[in-house]
């Protein structure tokens, strides 16, 4: 068995699934997915909208006061509805890559994309990993997107695959 990690950003469409079975036609071992999907801090972003601030990403969580019981029942709710969210994305995900014949679990984070990563690829003894993503020219320019932050704690190879348009 050839365990693969892939951390994707958002649910896996058709297009990208075919494109990663299509990516390992050619091994001769079995292959199995495991598929990390990360769950929105959905806390951090009311939050930051409540605050009206945020920047590069970094919400004003330490700088706001403490929350009201309105606030913290609204960012409870808001969790939940992302915790849901990613779920099915995940249970969407896994039926397409088993629609194509192919071994494939997987699991929602709250962890740090790139922590999950790591844990997963220990715990499944993965032989590789696939970062699948939009674009983010930036952070990639910059070496701060998943698969370089990847490239630096892992000992297997990563493959950053670009989502297709739809």
């Amino acid at each position: 068995m050839y365990d693969v990690v892939v951390l994707v950003e958002q649910e896996l469409t058709v297009p990208d699934a075919e494109r990663l079975v299509e990516l390992y036609a050619g091994t001769r071992e079995q292959i199995r997915f495991h598929l990390i999907v990360p769950c929105d801090d959905a806390q951090a972003q009311v939050q930051a909208s409540l605050a009206g601030t945020e920047l590069y990403g970094i919400t004003a969580e330490r700088y706001s006061v403490r929350a009201d019981e309105p606030t913290v029942t609204a960012q409870r709710e808001a969790q939940r509805a992302a915790d849901a969210h990613a779920a099915a994305a995940l249970e969407r995900s896994v039926q397409r890559l088993r629609s194509l014949g192919r071994d494939a679990d997987g699991v929602c984070t709250h962890k740090r994309p790139v922590d999950a990563l790591v844990d997963d690829i220990k715990r499944v003894h993965g032989q590789e990993a696939v970062v699948l993503t939009r674009p983010h020219v930036v952070a990639e320019l910059l070496h701060v997107d998943w698969s370089a932050q990847a490239r630096r704690h892992l000992g297997v190879p990563v493959l950053h695959v670009l989502e297709q348009d739809h």
